[in-house]
């Protein structure tokens, strides 16, 4: 009997994906709440393929330890948390959903730089507080910027930095960016610039992440790249927390080195109170606007990503390759 072993939302599953293909002796076990490879061990150890929450870890011993497993998918973009070394000693297929959700984080990116540049938080509790007047006067005084006339550097030149971009041009924002290799389709398309990271920094008002996290990008946002950035410019990253030095962002946030951060997503995850990113002076309250690492996870990215991770299951089940391999099997 075939097995699949689906750690991630149960009620996910039921919402987004569709079963009626999957044939009828197939064995569904959902281990949402199994917390150690231990416990996934005993209810699926025999499992020939995993499905598994982008955020959900599947180490080497798990992998090392199912004779059977010949793929593991994850239900995202990220795949970061899946030993993808392991799975390739294997032979076993990791698999993401590449591009699947572009324009769901496009669309989430652009929020949090309109959130941040109209001041939505500050502007939404003075009105609340009955001080919509005194917030219209000292926000038309200190100057609301339009993102038309903002310079926006984009680092890293996937599909979500390509959609980000279209988007962007549309307000009609300068576009530079910076990538381990130029894009030369994306330029002649979208009027992109390339600059070397350092000079991205200096020159931007706004900078967005669009990276993986690897080796190479882990920390990569630091104090030496932050002190670059314009005392007025903002950082997104709505790609992931690791990309940034949390400490250091919070060093210059508190000293004024810049002027706002849009995240929506930190480290780790889940994010806890002791977080130091939730714990800025109260002179800082409102240069940080947070959404709750929602921006890939609107409904049509769900079921798109839903449908590929079954088709997938599916075809590997038939013997034939896969789409979306990451561990270049």
């Amino acid at each position: 009997m075939t097995k699949v072993l689906i750690l991630t939302s149960t009620k996910r599953v039921d919402k987004f994906s569709d079963l009626s293909g999957i044939p009828k002796d197939w064995e569904l076990i959902f281990g949402e709440d199994l917390n150690t490879d231990q416990a996934v061990l005993q209810a699926a150890g025999d499992a020939d393929f995993i499905f598994a929450d982008a955020i959900r870890e599947v180490s080497k011993n798990l992998i090392d330890s199912m004779p059977n497993l010949k793929l593991i998918h994850s239900e995202g973009v990220g795949y970061n948390k899946i030993d993808s070394a392991a799975a390739k000693e294997k032979k076993i297929y990791v698999c993401n959903n590449t591009a699947a959700n572009s324009s769901a984080v496009a669309e989430q990116t652009i929020l949090l730089m309109l959130g941040l540049q109209r001041r939505l938080l500050e502007g939404d509790q003075m009105v609340r507080d009955g001080r919509q007047i005194q917030a219209k006067g000292s926000f038309i005084l200190d100057g609301i910027p339009e993102l038309g006339s903002c310079h926006v550097g984009l680092v890293g030149m996937g599909s979500i930095a390509f959609e980000t971009a279209k988007r962007l041009k549309s307000f009609g924002s300068r576009l530079s960016y910076f990538n381990r290799s130029r894009k030369s389709a994306a330029e002649h398309e979208l009027g992109l610039s390339y600059l070397p990271l350092e000079d991205l920094c200096k020159q931007c008002d706004i900078i967005s992440l669009h990276l993986p996290v690897t080796l190479e990008t882990t920390g990569l946002i630091n104090s030496e790249l932050l002190s670059l950035m314009k005392p007025s410019s903002l950082l997104i990253n709505t790609a992931r927390g690791e990309l940034v030095v949390q400490e250091d962002l919070v060093a210059a946030l508190s000293a004024g080195l810049i002027a706002g951060a849009g995240l929506d997503t930190l480290y780790p995850e889940p994010v806890m109170t002791d977080n130091p990113l939730l714990n800025l002076p109260e002179s800082c309250r409102y240069k940080l606007l947070f959404s709750p690492h929602i921006g890939g996870t609107t409904k049509p990215a769900f079921e798109k990503m839903h449908k590929t991770v079954w088709t997938n299951i599916l075809a590997v089940s038939k013997g034939e390759c896969p789409i979306n391999i990451v561990n270049g099997l």
